[in-house]
């Protein structure tokens, strides 16, 4: 089968991998999209394991199925995380699954920029494959593990509704969280970037004040549009070291920062510890997302409280995800690139 091989962001081959081939309690998948995540393009976190198959935010149809699995049949349009938490450790009891040990060790067979895919038993045992609606597409489907991530991080901070939310970032994860949290009853929501494109886009997903940060000052324009208090929740959306003294000078006292976007290692934030702690500002972070979280966001797709189709700007074919990643890795006029391994 033809599979997109990651060597680092500019080199992203088409080679050939024999198609897995599954065992007991298992599912083959044929892939019919598959996003491209910022994370995929960080390249740093990336590159230690090339050359690898990426790609973690699919959809496609079943083709065979082990012995043993229940509840699923060939031909079930499906989307699956790669990631699963075990369910019964100290850290899934307490509703913390994304710090499970099994977590981080688990994942699809070769990844989702490929023809077909293996998933492995634990990964349906622990719910981490679940069946698309009728009325969702297979792209919408896409969206399931990225509004997950995004639906679990709201959760962490405790989200309330008629809040005030400041997104610092307005790139696909910024236009979730905007889209999340106003189908969620937000009050008003503000949203910053440098890119006019992305600024437009989160206007169109509910953001009532857009704030270009490389023209305004972003910490004067949130607090004169929030009556000098701030924000409730601030959430930093990409990995820069900006939007957290933004974030730490933008939160209202008893607000919360959730730290969204990943910074490399080794980078180091220093802020004064006095006003962080005169305001009483809660710091919290999330990671990952668990099968409860990617139930709850594909009914969010299903519902259509949160629509995603507009926010796909590109379809590529599996020859030209070298292309996907580059749009990705530059921003721009691009916001979600889907590969479409069948083409």
């Amino acid at each position: 089968m033809r599979v997109a091989m990651y060597y680092n962001n500019r080199d992203v081959r088409l080679e050939e991998l024999p198609r897995p081939r599954i065992g007991p309690g298992e599912a083959l998948i044929k892939i019919h999209a598959s996003g491209i995540c910022g994370s995929d393009v960080m390249e740093w976190y990336r590159i230690k394991k090339a050359p690898i198959v990426l790609g973690h935010e699919i959809a496609g149809e079943i083709v065979e199925l082990g012995e043993g699995v229940k509840g699923f049949s060939v031909g079930d349009r499906v989307t699956a995380t790669h990631h699963v938490p075990c369910g019964r450790c100290q850290y899934c009891q307490r509703g913390q699954e994304t710090l499970c040990e099994l977590l981080g060790k688990t994942t699809y067979d070769p990844g989702g920029f490929a023809e077909y895919v293996r998933v492995p038993a634990i990964n349906i045992e622990a719910g981490g494959m679940l069946k698309l609606p009728d009325t969702v597409t297979y792209e919408e489907g896409s969206f399931t593990e990225p509004l997950g991530c995004v639906v679990r991080g709201l959760r962490v901070m405790g989200f309330e509704p008629a809040r005030t939310v400041l997104v610092l970032g307005s790139g696909l994860s910024g236009q979730l969280v905007i889209r999340t949290a106003r189908a969620l009853g937000a009050g008003r929501i503000l949203a910053t970037d440098l890119n006019e494109f992305r600024l437009e886009l989160a206007r169109r997903s509910g953001a009532e004040v857009t704030i270009h940060a490389g023209r305004e000052d972003v910490v004067e324009r949130v607090l004169e549009a929030t009556g000098g208090e701030g924000a409730d929740y601030v959430i930093p959306t990409a990995g820069a070291r900006v939007l957290f003294d933004q974030a730490l000078k933008t939160v209202r006292k008893g607000g919360t920062i959730l730290l969204y976007g990943i910074m490399a290692p080794g980078v180091e934030v220093g802020f004064e510890a006095f006003p962080f702690w005169k305001k009483q500002v809660r710091l919290v972070s999330t990671y990952a997302a668990a099968p409860r979280d990617l139930r709850e966001a594909l009914e969010l797709i299903r519902a259509r409280r949160v629509p995603v189709a507009d926010l796909i700007t590109h379809r590529l074919p599996l020859a030209e995800t070298q292309e996907g990643f580059r749009l990705t890795a530059a921003g721009g006029d691009s916001m979600k690139v889907i590969i479409e391994p069948q083409r």
